[in-house]
């Protein structure tokens, strides 16, 4: 056999191998398709995981919950002497409308906060790292979104620890802040098992769209037209129709008073 044939025999037998790898290995893009993997968790500070980063890999976790000094445990409404507001939402529903949302706000130059349900989580992991991936806040609005003022301790704790658990597993953090749930504020024992559970305040809202329960576009964008002001915090919902319609609405007037829309970390800061 001349130099020429064992050149190509040798060709020939490493493309074959090349061939079983990927074979073996399964087909690239397709198996994992739609799902969020991660490295093996390594321990970080106090137990956390440190090994789930932001897209790009960076080994860090997502933001963790800060205490504002001066602000009280009780949080529902930013500064009042600064052209900022906070967009933010009970974080559950249509993950494809949850999309469009996130994604005009980007296109807008706007952050929101997203206070996510445990069950919607469990439902939906990949839209942590979304929400995260495009700025976002990323928060604890309870694991299965119970009256939780009605609750007993114990079970109230349990629902703010149960959704702190699934956020920390799915971004390394239990999230930036803790919002009650069916509620508009904590009763004071609530504050106290959200600043147990690690959250050193509760995010209200002073500004309610009444998306949940208004009917057409034209109602919530008249509501919460009508009470913006500086500093004010506004609570929406994913995952509705009319919201997603009405977002784009609200963005051009928030843009039409020289207000910006910023996460609540932003409007505290």
């Amino acid at each position: 056999m001349n130099g020429r044939g064992t050149a190509t025999d040798r060709r020939t037998v490493l493309r074959a191998a090349t061939g079983a790898a990927l074979l073996a290995a399964g087909p690239a893009g397709c198996a994992d398709a739609g799902r969020i993997t991660h490295a093996p968790e390594r321990p970080g500070p106090e137990g956390s995981p440190s090994g789930v980063g932001r897209a790009g890999g960076a080994d860090r976790p997502a933001p963790a919950p800060r205490r504002f000094p001066g602000q009280p445990v009780q949080i529902d409404h930013g500064p009042r002497n600064r052209p900022q507001v906070a967009l933010t939402f009970h974080g559950e529903g249509d993950p494809a409308l949850a999309g469009r949302i996130l994604a005009d706000a980007e296109r807008a130059g706007a952050r929101l906060t997203v206070l996510a349900v445990g069950t919607w989580l469990d439902a939906h992991p990949q839209m942590a790292r979304r929400i995260l991936d495009g700025g976002h806040d990323l928060g604890n609005h309870t694991q299965n979104h119970l009256d939780i003022n009605a609750l007993g301790e114990d079970q109230a704790y349990a629902e703010i620890t149960g959704c702190a658990e699934r956020l920390r597993r799915l971004t390394g953090s239990i999230g930036t802040w803790f919002r009650p749930s069916r509620s508009r504020y904590a009763t004071p024992l609530v504050q106290d098992l959200a600043r147990r559970a690690g959250y050193p305040h509760v995010l209200a809202h002073d500004v309610d769209s009444l998306d949940a329960t208004a009917t057409g576009v034209a109602a919530v964008t008249r509501k919460v037209a009508g009470e913006l002001r500086d500093g004010a915090v506004v609570g929406l919902h994913l995952g509705r129709p009319d919201t997603v319609a009405a977002l784009p609405l609200l963005l051009t007037e928030i843009t039409r008073r020289g207000l910006r829309a910023v996460t609540a970390t932003e409007l505290l800061s």
